[in-house]
């Protein structure tokens, strides 16, 4: 009798793998038509775009709530000789199909047309930087999403179901509380910061020609350890990755010919992302072991790369001759140190995007209280550019000069990621907390930084964080890495240690 179980289980296994792959491959191939939509698509092709995305993020859904596939699901979830990362996975699916079923394929589609329109809406919108243009595709959209608060269900706040698709387990009380106790000693290192002489940031500011920057950039991704063989880099109005397996990233970028900071960071950021995808189990294509952990894992990864190593002392002992080659009339006269300053000047900025790693996560505070808002039904969509100049004027005291500076910055609300905003600030906790343990565990990983020795390090993150897939989430994770829950802590005491040591507080 157990032979049969055990001959069943495994063919019941396999048709469960075939069958998510399917799904996978369903729903990368609506990925190659968004990230198609955001790089090269012509204009005109906006609106059948809109109806082939929909059309398959109905037939993916459909594959996934269908009868014959729960019933597999729940023979499995009975299984008692599946191995470990078999049983994982069918609880992962399980969890995943009981979130799919609530949802009707109509509103499936309807959400998915939706977001097609709203991200054509934005893009004209921030071209003639009105945010009138963009108001009633949004306001759709925010209905849609208060809907599906309500079909996915909650407590307490809708917002938190929406946080439950980036950040499962978080809540609006723990980000109220990692925001709150955040702030006090931020606000307390800036005003050391705002005590002190500003560094001088001005050699950033010169004409740097654009395919010089692309070169440059495609260089810094290569030493770091990207894989052109499985990835590309291209351009677009909002930079971002995208992945369609673990062997195809796909990565963007945005050129500013008189900024060096916009494209370089921005290469690295990305770089981060693109990273983590190489590093996914490959042979768990389409299963939940296969999949990214969270969005705050993700956004760790990105943001370790670009801050705790791309604006560090050590890695720019290395990287700034090379830079010194593309650049010689803009960057030949400088040194490392001077460098190094001008690339961490602390400064309220308009643009997130742009930000110093301190200031940044006031931008990410004022985006998650203007979606609790909205969300709460407590903000109409027509009042978000007086209620986002006014949190700017509040947390960073500066006057917002226009919409396209202001709330039509960001691409995420035109995909309807609402419940995303708070991930940057999460990642940059975890990020601190993962450097601090690999330099603990990774003999002479920062000497190694300073020569371009970037392996180690990405050969830690692949052991560490992006071979196990979603098998953790977020805080199990960060204990099975630093042994002990998200601390602020790690984060707090790098910024207190590097900003002391450039602003001579």
């Amino acid at each position: 009798m157990s032979l049969v179980i055990k001959q069943n289980s495994k063919t019941l296994y396999k048709k469960y793998v075939q069958h998510l792959q399917k799904i996978a491959d369903v729903k990368y191939a609506a990925a190659v038509l968004q990230w198609d939509q955001e790089t090269y698509m012509p204009p005109k092709g906006a609106n059948y775009r809109a109806q082939q995305v929909a059309t398959l993020s109905e037939i993916a859904h459909h594959l996934y709530t269908q009868t014959s596939f729960k019933k597999i699901l729940l023979q499995l979830k009975e299984a008692t000789d599946l191995n470990d990362e078999q049983q994982k996975n069918i609880t992962l699916s399980w969890y995943d199909y009981t979130q799919q079923e609530k949802l009707t394929p109509l509103f499936v589609r309807k959400l998915s047309t939706t977001v097609s329109k709203s991200f054509q809406a934005w893009m004209e919108a921030r071209g003639k930087n009105k945010f009138s243009l963009f108001q009633k595709d949004l306001a759709a959209l925010v209905k849609l999403k208060q809907q599906e608060a309500d079909l996915l269900g909650y407590e307490q706040h809708a917002y938190n179901a929406l946080i439950n698709q980036y950040e499962k387990d978080c809540t609006v009380t723990e980000l109220d509380r990692v925001f709150d106790n955040l702030q006090i000693p931020l606000k307390k290192i800036l005003a050391q910061i705002a005590a002190q002489p500003q560094v001088d940031d001005s050699l950033l500011q010169q004409p740097y020609a654009a395919n010089t920057q692309w070169q440059w950039g495609l260089d810094i991704m290569k030493q770091m350890g990207f894989d052109f063989e499985a990835g590309r880099q291209d351009k677009s109005e909002h930079p971002f990755t995208t992945n369609f397996s673990s062997q195809d990233i796909r990565l963007t970028t945005r050129i500013d010919e008189n900024d060096f900071s916009n494209m370089t960071w921005s290469c690295i950021h990305e770089l981060g992302h693109g990273l983590y995808e190489q590093g996914l189990p490959a042979a768990a294509y389409g299963l939940p072991l296969g999949e990214y952990a969270s969005l705050s894992i993700h956004e760790s990864q990105s943001r370790l790369w670009e801050n705790n190593i791309g604006r560090s002392h050590n890695v720019w002992k290395y990287l700034l001759p090379i830079a010194q080659k593309y650049f010689p009339q803009q960057l030949g006269n400088t040194n490392t140190t001077a460098f190094y300053k001008a690339i961490n000047k602390v400064a309220p900025s308009l643009i997130r995007t742009e930000a110093d790693e301190l200031t940044y996560h006031f931008h990410v505070i004022i985006r998650y209280q203007l979606e609790k808002a909205l969300m709460g039904g407590q903000l109409p969509v027509k009042e978000i550019p007086a209620y986002w100049n006014q949190l700017y004027q509040q947390y960073l005291g500066i006057t917002v000069p226009n919409d396209k500076q202001g709330c039509l910055q960001d691409v995420h609300w035109s995909h309807g990621s609402f419940g995303y905003f708070p991930t940057y600030s999460l990642g940059s906790l975890y990020a601190a907390q993962f450097f601090a343990a690999a330099k603990k565990q990774v003999p002479g990983l920062e000497e190694g930084i300073t020569k371009g020795q970037f392996q180690p390090l990405l050969a830690w993150l692949r052991n560490n964080v992006h071979i196990h897939g979603r098998r953790y989430n977020s805080q199990q994770l960060c204990e099975q890495i630093s042994g002990e829950p998200l601390n602020i802590d790690y984060f707090m005491n790098y910024a207190h240690d590097k900003y002391k040591s450039i602003y001579e507080f």
